[in-house]
């Protein structure tokens, strides 16, 4: 799910500033636990490609790093 995420940023399916899916949404689509799509959502935070606004969900970053 990690490098799908990625590759969608990098490609363009989630520009720049735009909500990326919430973790119940990711867990869905991919089948995974919900942990698991916590965990890549941090990871891609951790990467400089999302942030997160509380309360809001997480956003792909102005110039995320590829």
């Amino acid at each position: 799910m990690a490098e799908v995420m990625r590759q969608r940023i990098k490609d363009g399916t989630y520009p720049p500033r735009t909500r990326v899916p919430s973790v119940l949404q990711l867990a869905e689509e991919f089948q995974i636990a919900t942990m698991t799509a916590y965990k890549v959502l941090r990871a891609l935070r951790e990467e400089g490609l999302t942030y997160t606004e509380p309360g809001l969900g997480s956003f792909v970053a102005k110039n995320p790093k590829h």
